[in-house]
Formats: structure tokens, C-alpha cells, sequence
């Protein structure tokens, strides 16, 4: 039976027993092949480090360097290259320890409104393939290139390796191809083969795939449940595939039940263009930890006062507003409230996120503060005056008021008194990975 295959490189393309080593073109080795290689349309694109690989390509003398993007020395790692993920370095991972483990890196602060202009590059690039277009994060995206053959005059397959050679030349960041029958499979396929990789999974091989696998390659299968699930015995994914599932939805729910699913490689899914914002957020890390209600609050007003202002740029109000807070030592508190009315307003958002610190503070040192909102819908008629208490409706006039006046004349020529006084607690310049999601108009 002949396997159908490509090169990545001068994008040939074929089918034949054997497949050859290199390309009878260009010579390159970078083939790809697989019997259902000209079969399968979903596909999971992920930028290989993508704000470290922006930098590089700004910076050419940092090519061979091991660099990691992050908030300096309270903060934590964003992205890093693969060369600092030699030495250990992750993302999330605190700053400190990424620089013990890797001396040398060079630390650059992260440059969102780079990374956001790129990735708006990326995305009209991934527009001209297919109309289903999924962004779940500022640097990854689900396609569904089904029926697009006859539109590109190519399978999916040398359609999403021409995209991937047009990325890397034009905008100069490499990416990496998960192509699938659907999108669980396709996002696991995309991190076998990175960097510049181009990985498949087909039909007939899930099961034999997935058996030998650990049971959280399967995505919602966190540190927690792993734990679960190893201490009831199950290791692999085979485990599960053998499991009935009755039985594992009367241990875990419908938890039980998605796992089931997945085990057997099935995923209902479809890839989803409708552009819905899940939530909204901002976060801060301090400099120094802070212990005190009347510092966090001030670094929560701070907060909320740019969530307001994204909101409203954005269109949109939520109805439900989140604290997170981070204790020196790591530990991670979210708080949550559901309001009656969906607002924007900044004084909303730290007034009810002022009630749901005041709770937290109890001496513990905290090294980062974040208020979200989710909930989330069109701003058209949102805080209603006539439906608003009175107090209310004057502080959201005086809001609005002020808003007009920062349009006109700068962000900081109305500044909040709490706000006004420079503090020494000034945070690192640092953005979140909700932030850095939010800014595409997705969250994961």
C-alpha cells in the first residue's frame, strides 16, 4: 500500500512504497509521511516559543543564546527558548529558579504589543486557509480545513505545510503542525515533533497511539486528578481503554465520562469561529511581598481600573468578577462573586473585589494580585442609570466622566486619589498568560 507524503521544504508531494529518505527535488530529509496523510483536515498550529522567538528574530545576536521572557526578578517565566529548556526552564516557572538553573539566560521583559501585532500576522495567514479558525491563545489555534481542497488545489496536509514555510519565511517565527481527525488528537500531535515540527495522528492508529500514553496527556487531567487516578490504579491510557465506562463514571462523574471518550481517541468537538471571550483579566506581581489591606487594595484598584479599561474597549461587561492572589510561597487563591447586573465599571469591579480580599488578608505575604471578570456579553445597554441605585448611578456617571476626559487627554490626567501618591511597591512590568490570551481575544 503506497503512503502519501510531502517535503516541507520545497512542498513535493506524493505517494509511493517505499517512501524515499529525502526529496527528489531539493534533496531536503524533512519529509512527512503517513497512510492518511491526504486524508485528515483538523489541524492544531502552535508557535515554537513564541515571544522568544520573536525576540530572537528582532535581535540576531541572541540567536544562539538562551533567553527567557518574563517579569524580572519577582516575576515568572512567560515563554523561554529551547536552548534555556535544556537547562530545566518552564513556563510559569519562577523567575529565581529559572536563573539558577540557567545562569547565563538573557531576561527580557515581555513586549505584548509586539507579540499581539505578530500574531495578528499569523492569524490573517490562517484566515486565507479556512474560514474555521479557532484561536484558543495569543500564539495557538484549532483549523478545520475540511473542503478546502479544491479551494487551495491541495489536500490540507501541503495546504498547512506551504502556511507553516510562508510563516517562517515572511514573518520570520517558526511553528509547529498537529493534523488529526479531530481535535484532541490534533493538539496532542502538535507537541511530538517541536520545534518546527509537523506531527500526525490518524484514525486508524488512535488506539495503539494513545494506550502506552500517561493518563494526563489527556487535557483536564491536572496534578490533582493524575494523583486521583494513580492512586485508583489507573496509569496509562490503556488502562482506561480496557475500563468500563460505567465504572469510571460512577468514580469520577462526568469527569468519568469524558475520560472515557478521549481514552478511545473520540472528540466530538467541532473547531468554532464564533470569537467568544470566556473571561477577561489583569494581574500584577509586586515587588516585594505585601501583607496589608490597604496596600493590596490600592494594587487591586490598579488592577481593576485596567480591566475596566479593556472591557470597555472591547464592547463588553461580565458578571462575575475573580480575585486571584499568589502567597510568597506560591500558593494560589481565587475568590469569585456573581453580580446582579453585568457592569464594566471599575468601581464595580474593586468594590466587589475589595469584599472578597478583605476575606484573604490575614498576614500571609502575597507576591501577586489579579482581578478577571467572566460572564461575559455585549456592552449594548449595561448599567442601566434608571435601574441603578442612586450612589451607583452618580460614581458611574463620574466614571464615564472621567473616561472622556483620560480619551481626550491621556490615561493619566484623571488619576483616582488612592492612586495619585507614588508608591515604592511600584509591580514588575509583567503580564499574565490570561493577559497575554485576552489581548487575542481568546483564553484557553
Amino acid at each position: 500500500m503506497a503512503t502519501d507524503w510531502i517535503c516541507r521544504d520545497c512542498l513535493q508531494a506524493g505517494s509511493s512504497t517505499p517512501v524515499p529518505g529525502r526529496c527528489s527535488a531539493c534533496g531536503s530529509p524533512r519529509l512527512r509521511s503517513h497512510h492518511e496523510l491526504f486524508a485528515l483536515s483538523i489541524a492544531h498550529v502552535d508557535c515554537d516559543a513564541f515571544y522568544a522567538s520573536v525576540e530572537k528574530r528582532d535581535d540576531p545576536s541572541l540567536r544562539d543564546k538562551p533567553l527567557i521572557i518574563g517579569g524580572g526578578q519577582r516575576g515568572v517565566v512567560s515563554t523561554c527558548c529551547y536552548i534555556a529548556r535544556q537547562s530545566g526552564v518552564r513556563s510559569a516557572m519562577p523567575m529565581f529558579k529559572a536563573l539558577e538553573l540557567c545562569p547565563d539566560a538573557v531576561v527580557i521583559k515581555p513586549n505584548m504589543a509586539k507579540y499581539v501585532d505578530v500574531s495578528r500576522q499569523i492569524r490573517r495567514h490562517m484566515d486565507s486557509l479556512t474560514p474555521l479558525v479557532e484561536p484558543i491563545s495569543i500564539d495557538e489555534a484549532f483549523l478545520d480545513m475540511t473542503g478546502t481542497e479544491r479551494l487551495h488545489r491541495a489536500p490540507p496536509a501541503l495546504s498547512l505545510a506551504r502556511f507553516a514555510r510562508t510563516i517562517e519565511q515572511d514573518i520570520g517565527v517558526t511553528i509547529s503542525v498537529g493534523l488529526s481527525h479531530n481535535k484532541f488528537l490534533a493538539k496532542v500531535a502538535s507537541d511530538l515533533d517541536k520545534p518546527r515540527g509537523f506531527a500526525v495522528i490518524g484514525a486508524a492508529e488512535t488506539l495503539e497511539f494513545l494506550a502506552p500514553k500517561p493518563i494526563n496527556l489527556i487535557f483536564g487531567v491536572g496534578k490533582v486528578f493524575y494523583e486521583t487516578l494513580k492512586k485508583d490504579g489507573y496509569h496509562t491510557i490503556g488502562q482506561l481503554q480496557q475500563e468500563d465506562p460505567t465504572r469510571l463514571i460512577r468514580l469520577y462523574g462526568e469527569s468519568g465520562a469524558r475520560l472515557a471518550r478521549l481514552a478511545q481517541g473520540q472528540d466530538a468537538r467541532s473547531v468554532s469561529n464564533d470569537g467568544d471571550m470566556k473571561t477577561v483579566s489583569s494581574e500584577t506581581t509586586f515587588s516585594r511581598d505585601l501583607t496589608g489591606l490597604e496596600e493590596l487594595s490600592t494594587e487591586l484598584l490598579q488592577c481593576s481600573e485596567r480591566l475596566s479599561e479593556r472591557l470597555k474597549a472591547k464592547g463588553l461587561v461580565g458578571d462575575t468578577v475573580t480575585i486571584k492572589l499568589k502567597t510568597a510561597g506560591f500558593k494560589l487563591r481565587t475568590r469569585a462573586r456573581h453580580l446582579m447586573m453585568p457592569t464594566q465599571l471599575a468601581n464595580v469591579l474593586y468594590e466587589t473585589g475589595i469584599s472578597l480580599l478583605t476575606r484573604e488578608v490575614d498576614g500571609t505575604p502575597f507576591r501577586l494580585i489579579g482581578v478577571g471578570v467572566s460572564g461575559l456579553e455585549a456592552a449594548d445597554g449595561s448599567d442601566p442609570r434608571d435601574l441603578l441605585e442612586p450612589q451607583v448611578a452618580r460614581r458611574a456617571a463620574a466614571e464615564r466622566a472621567m473616561d472622556k476626559v483620560r480619551t481626550r487627554f491621556g490615561r493619566t490626567a484623571v488619576v483616582r486619589g488612592k492612586l495619585y501618591t507614588p508608591r515604592p511597591t511600584n509591580p514588575v512590568g509583567s503580564i499574565s498568560e490570561e493577559e497575554a490570551d485576552d489581548l487575542e481575544g481568546k483564553t484557553r
